[in-house]
């Protein structure tokens, strides 16, 4: 079991560029996260190995690889089985649910994505 940071990690993998700068440098600033960026799906699981996050927030639909088939080749991995996910997309319906992870529909406010994650981090933390 990983020990407690100051600030939760939060990896994001999206192939949209400019929406995870503006993303990380929100979540940085306004929520203190260490936010990482991967524009590539798949390096996700690279990625994740590498960072070991807290928390992975991933689009649905990237060119490459779908975000179940990255939740799929993360959950193959011990030491990324828990680590949850809210996935982010434009394609979905509010309240839909992938991969039996919550599904958020962008565009969202930042206040909202916030204390989502926040529910997310302290429901793993309680488990």
């Amino acid at each position: 079991m990983k020990t407690a940071r100051e600030r939760p990690r939060i990896l994001v993998v999206d192939d949209e560029v400019g929406f995870t700068r503006l993303l990380k440098l929100n979540l940085e600033r306004a929520a203190g996260y260490e936010v990482w960026i991967e524009n590539k799906a798949s390096r996700a699981v690279a990625a994740a190995l590498e960072l070991q996050p807290d928390l992975l927030l991933l689009d649905l639909v990237m060119p490459e690889l779908g975000g179940l088939e990255v939740v799929a080749a993360l959950r193959a991995h011990e030491a990324l089985r828990d680590v949850p996910v809210l996935f982010l997309t434009a394609v979905a319906a509010a309240g839909q649910a992938a991969a039996g992870e919550p599904v958020i529909v962008k565009p969202v406010s930042l206040t909202e994505l916030m204390a989502r994650i926040e529910d997310r981090l302290r429901a793993r933390q309680g488990a």
